[in-house]
């Protein structure tokens, strides 16, 4: 059974974005089939365009389509990114979860394997919480955590962080960076791969 895999990002200015997008190749290289979805952005039309970056990301990516409650019940694998506010998910990607009551309600988001990463402006803006806090609605899903923990050494030369990749804004995605994300999105294909 192949692999479908719903890659589900949130991204102000392009940072999980890149993020989803590395991650779409390596699960395509990895055999599975993808879709790239965005959450849709809720933000007032005035908030985003008192910002050039917001504004100019947003137009970049206006024709990859926005997550629905259809694909999350297509995939048998999720991959969830999206950046940190104040400790947990970008409101955009909570408000697209809480769409889904109906999926969950009948058991179609349950028994899948999901991993998930995230982004902040500094080293320690909440990363690990917003990873930790985003794992606890997955259980309510009664989904699989797959986290690439401590399985691969490029998790230490990208930051440490054992519950998904968490990026710095502003820094580069260096082969390194490139190589945790393919490792965590490997890894949950291939588990997907033994449970379908």
């Amino acid at each position: 059974m192949t692999v479908k895999l719903a890659i589900v990002y949130y991204s102000t200015y392009g940072t999980n974005y890149q993020m989803a997008s590395i991650a779409a190749e390596a699960a395509k290289a990895a055999g599975a089939e993808v879709r790239l979805l965005k959450a849709r952005e809720t933000a007032p039309a005035e908030a985003v365009n008192s910002q050039d970056a917001w504004k100019d990301h947003l137009e970049a990516t206006k024709d990859i389509p926005e997550a629905t409650a259809e694909d999350m019940e297509w995939a048998n694998a999720y991959l969830i990114s999206a950046g940190t506010r104040f400790g947990v998910m970008a409101s955009q990607m909570r408000a697209f979860i809480d769409t889904l009551g109906g999926v969950w309600g009948k058991g179609g988001l349950a028994n899948k394997p999901i991993s998930a990463m995230t982004s902040a402006q500094n080293t320690h803006g909440g990363q690990e919480s917003t990873l930790q806090s985003f794992y606890i609605t997955a259980m309510h899903w009664g989904g699989f955590i797959v986290a690439p923990g401590y399985t691969d050494e490029v998790i230490f030369k990208t930051g440490g962080n054992p519950y998904g990749y968490s990026h710095t804004q502003g820094k580069d995605f260096s082969d390194d960076v490139k190589a945790a994300i393919g490792h965590q999105t490997r890894r949950l294909v291939e588990t997907a791969a033994k449970l379908a």
